[in-house]
């Protein structure tokens, strides 16, 4: 397989074409393949997204395409599991300079515009018609909770797009009003001439202790593509997040129903604690919330009692909890 996508170019510019690779097996072992997205080139140099597929046994016509968080990649075989038990075929992808995607000498995660995840998740999405789907759910975590929704909202068309799932989207920095009204805009004009600045954000690795099997958590994944301990945060990248957050808090009236899910408890500790294991250590379980309605016209907000910052590596009970209200969710709109 190797095929050529046209895709939307970024805000005012050119459209990009994205050569499709050929499927391989994934690291994930049996059922998955990994399917390299060739992106235009950036600078000369090559860039490249990459698209999991895991089909199911007795499908139903109906795809889910998944976007992973910052510094992460997809990795969470139970909610594929979930999927297609459902009749529904899996798709994730990882983005520019993530997991699977990342190329030597590149920096890993990193960007100045949100809008220029449009070229691989319109590939992405053309992939999934390609194979034969023409009812699609986007579901997103964290930093992919932010990009999907601004993705969708730029859409003439939405096309099979007919309903979204946020799993604790970063609608909002987890920040004092103070921090965020003061201190936020400086970010943003340090960031036009130094985009590259590193913010000395401290990050002890709590809450990647929180979900990792090496750790406190039931979880194993590659910690190359996903580490423990804090990563970079560039001044650009932050910037390009408030400029999103920016947007949505002026209303983004997707039209079609969107589910957000997140905990009930905030938890803000600079030592380990065994909240950790019952709270969003991350972002602020209140603004998710309070944030929500703004997504569209028909919003349902689900706040799971101790679950984690990603919700679906919760503790057992609160991730149960979190599946059951997904499947009713799915099953009541009609849309997975």
């Amino acid at each position: 397989m190797s095929d050529t996508l046209p895709t939307a170019g970024l805000a005012g510019g050119p459209p990009g074409r994205v050569t499709v690779g050929k499927p391989v097996p994934d690291v994930l072992g049996d059922g998955y393949e990994a399917i390299p997205l060739h992106l235009p080139p950036e600078d000369g140099q090559p860039l490249r997204a990459t698209v999991v597929r895991r089909r199911a046994p007795e499908p139903t016509g109906r795809a889910i395409l998944y976007v992973h968080g910052f510094a992460d990649y997809f990795f969470q075989t139970e909610l594929a599991d979930f999927h297609v038990a459902r009749g529904t075929d899996f798709y994730a992808v990882d983005l520019r300079r993530y997991g699977r995607s990342l190329l030597p000498g590149q920096t890993p995660y990193q960007t100045g515009d949100l809008a220029e995840y449009t070229v691989e998740l319109d590939a992405a999405l053309a992939l999934i018609t390609a194979d034969g789907h023409d009812r699609v759910t986007v579901e997103a975590h964290s930093t992919g909770g932010l990009i999907t929704p601004l993705w969708l909202a730029d859409r003439a068309d939405p096309g099979p797009v007919d309903a979204l799932v946020l799993n604790s989207p970063f609608l909002a920095i987890n920040a004092s009003a103070f921090v965020r009204t003061v201190v936020g805009p400086g970010v943003s004009l340090a960031s036009r001439w130094r985009p590259g600045g590193v913010l000395p954000l401290p990050d002890h690795g709590l809450y990647g202790r929180s979900i990792s099997a090496q750790h406190d958590g039931e979880w194993t994944f590659d910690l190359q593509w996903k580490p423990v301990q804090g990563v970079p945060v560039h001044l650009g990248w932050l910037a390009a997040i408030r400029r999103g957050q920016h947007r949505l808090r002026h209303n983004l009236g997707l039209p079609f129903p969107v589910l957000v899910l997140c905990s009930t408890r905030t938890v803000r500790t600079n030592v380990w604690t065994e909240d950790l294991l019952r709270g969003d250590a991350v972002l602020d379980a209140d603004r998710i919330a309070d944030l929500s309605p703004r997504l569209g016209r028909h919003v349902t907000c689900v706040r799971v009692p101790d679950a984690l910052h990603d919700v679906l590596l919760s503790r057992p009970e609160a991730r149960r909890r979190a599946y059951d209200e997904m499947a009713q969710w799915l099953t009541r709109y009609g849309v997975g």
